[in-house]
């Protein structure tokens, strides 16, 4: 049928269901290079030992899963937005079937802070807010 137009699809809503399977999207275990990046981000707050033993904490932790709101409501963060650089490079990652790394987080009075993972932590909100999210906690 000629001038027939081809129908839009929406990019909004998620982008997987809550039904996803966390381990088609995330690795088992973090990266080598995810704990001196905790270190490096915890050293902005704490002093050299807290950092150390916290970093020795993460990496001796299992992997746990938790929901990505349930990780940014926790944490405080502000959600950045999906067109962000390193939201949108993790989740063009996610979409190339590659898997991304767990996130690192440390339990605080003042409350809990992701030492490492936030931008993946955004993504998978993006994804779906309700995504399991592997994480070590310490």
């Amino acid at each position: 049928m000629a001038g027939k137009k081809k129908a839009k699809t929406s990019t909004k809503g998620p982008l997987f269901t809550k039904r996803t399977q966390w381990d088609s999207i995330w690795m088992n275990e973090p990266e080598e290079h995810d704990f001196p990046a905790a270190a490096d981000y915890l050293s902005l707050l704490y002093g050299k030992k807290p950092v150390r033993e916290t970093v020795r904490r993460l990496r001796d932790e299992k992997t746990r899963l938790r929901k990505a709101k349930d990780i940014m409501r926790a944490s405080g963060v502000d959600l950045l937005p999906a067109d962000n650089l390193h939201v949108r490079k993790n989740i063009e990652k996610v979409m190339r079937g590659k898997k991304l790394s767990p996130v690192l987080l440390v339990r605080r009075p003042e409350g809990l802070i992701i030492a490492d993972g936030y931008h993946r932590v955004c993504a998978a909100y993006h994804l779906t807010e309700d995504l399991t999210v592997p994480c070590r906690l310490a």
